[in-house]
């Protein structure tokens, strides 16, 4: 990324090799998922605070070449995921080990780029930010997307109903795939007349809202008597400042910051083996991923901000 902008900011550029460090693993590549955190990178919203040019991307899965002094969990060879870890979008990168996982035999590489972001994400919003019951009713945004795909299945696993939202009508099977009873295509932000409707007018108990400003204010508008909105959609667009007092019907709402889902190996650790387990019994199901160059990456971003993407892209060096 040479500066903040569009697509057209990103090329491919060679760099030094990356040595592994005390307490890093050198890793080379197989995968490497695209997400809209990259976007709010490139678009300047976020690592701000890091010069250009910089190598972006957070996530991937790989082979490891080498570890550095102190690292004993990890050998040359073995087959490793993460979630975070900037400049991924690359054919080789140091990785301090405490941001890494290790495959299971039934997990491939391309399967592990394309569910660890979004995958803990999901989980830590159902199982967490708003643990889902039995009997809850779900918005999901974006429900044909990967986050929504894999939060429709998660909120049907642990006995909800899931009322998805797609914004185009061709996502809307997809949406149903995943496990949404009902499926809302709207692309305007104006929805919530039919979320009450198909909940005889109390409105869902949780909302999973990751698609920016514009749909904030009916997201609020789709929540019963105590419901909660989790909102993680900084990077389309900031949402409007909040006036507590003007909030209806004693609601909860919060910014579910990726930060939080997994503060220390030990729980990355433990979600991604649960994501693994999840996909092993058959619980979890992921969509196709599409296959992006390396060098393809500013097309690969421009796809993803079109809206019009079904499950994860994936960079391949």
């Amino acid at each position: 990324m040479r500066a903040p902008g569009g697509p057209e900011v990103l090329a491919l550029r060679e760099l030094p090799e990356p040595v592994a460090g005390p307490g890093q693993v050198l890793v080379q590549l197989a995968a490497a998922g695209v997400n809209f955190m990259d976007i709010g990178v490139r678009r300047g919203i976020y690592w701000t605070d890091m010069p250009n040019p910089k190598c972006i991307g957070v996530e991937g899965a790989g082979r490891v070449l080498a570890v550095g002094a102190g690292v004993a969990e990890f050998t040359p060879g073995q087959r490793v995921a993460w979630a975070y870890a900037p400049g991924s979008y690359a054919e080789r990168i140091a990785i301090a080990a405490d941001a890494l996982v290790a495959l299971p035999p039934a997990i491939d590489e391309r399967t592990a780029a394309a569910v660890m972001m979004q995958g803990l994400t999901a989980s830590h919003f159902a199982t967490d930010f708003y643990p889902v019951q039995a009997g809850d009713v779900a918005l999901v945004h974006a429900a044909a997307g990967g986050v929504g795909q894999l939060l429709c299945q998660l909120v049907k696993l642990r006995g909800g109903t899931v009322i998805g939202r797609v914004s185009h009508a061709a996502k809307a099977d997809a949406a149903r795939a995943a496990g949404a009873d009902h499926v809302i295509v709207d692309a305007d932000g104006r929805f919530a007349g039919e979320v009450l409707r198909l909940t005889g007018g109390e409105g869902v108990h949780v909302v999973y809202d990751g698609s920016g400003a514009a749909t904030f204010d009916d997201s609020i508008a789709s929540l019963r008597r105590s419901g909660t909105m989790c909102w993680y959609g900084p990077g389309l667009g900031q949402a409007r400042p909040i006036d507590l007092l003007g909030l209806p019907n004693s609601i909860k709402v919060g910014y579910a910051a990726f930060y939080d889902h997994v503060p220390t190996p030990a729980l990355l650790r433990a979600r991604a083996g649960r994501l693994f387990d999840w996909i092993q019994s058959g619980q979890l199901r992921l969509a196709p991923a599409t296959d992006h160059a390396l060098a393809d990456a500013a097309m690969a971003h421009a796809a993803l901000e079109s809206r019009a993407t079904i499950g994860k892209l994936l960079l391949i060096p």
